[in-house]
């Protein structure tokens, strides 16, 4: 907290960031790189599911324009994370924990979304653009985005 108001002071006067609060930033983005993938994976198994009843690799790997033996690698990865059970030649699960990343990238995603298309981006861009920002947005970033939707449909 203390490193984002120095951060905002340092902004706001044009400064540039002190190191410290550089580092943070940084370090930041190379935790969402690492999460993102895991988090791709849960919200389009969750999608699967809801829509044909169950996620095969194969669609896994259609969808993501990916490699088969790359989802496999991806998914020993997950299922070691606890977030999927899955058996060889057999379709994908969620587990309890898997499944609430899933909710939580979910409602990322459609926030993000939503602030787009008020910002008057058309509905093909807003989901593009969502896919990346919604991995790199904070909370307090996400809430303000909620709030500006908020304002707009009252408006």
């Amino acid at each position: 907290m203390q490193t984002q108001k120095k951060l905002s002071v340092a902004l706001a006067q044009g400064d540039l960031r002190e190191t410290e609060a550089q580092a943070d930033g940084f370090q930041a983005v190379r935790d969402a790189h690492q999460s993102e993938m895991a988090e791709d994976y849960v919200e389009l198994i969750a999608e699967l599911i809801e829509s044909n009843g169950e996620a095969r690799p194969v669609d896994i790997s259609a969808r993501l324009g990916v490699t088969q033996p790359t989802v496999s690698k991806n998914l020993a990865r997950l299922k070691a994370a606890g977030l999927v059970s899955h058996e060889r030649y057999r379709s994908v699960f969620l587990t309890e924990d898997g499944s609430a990343l899933a909710e939580h990238c979910r409602r990322r995603h459609r926030t993000v979304v939503a602030f787009l298309l008020a910002l008057g981006l058309d509905a093909e861009t807003a989901e593009l653009d969502a896919e990346g920002i919604e991995h790199h947005v904070s909370d307090a970033t996400l809430e303000a985005f909620s709030r500006f939707i908020e304002t707009q449909q009252k408006g």
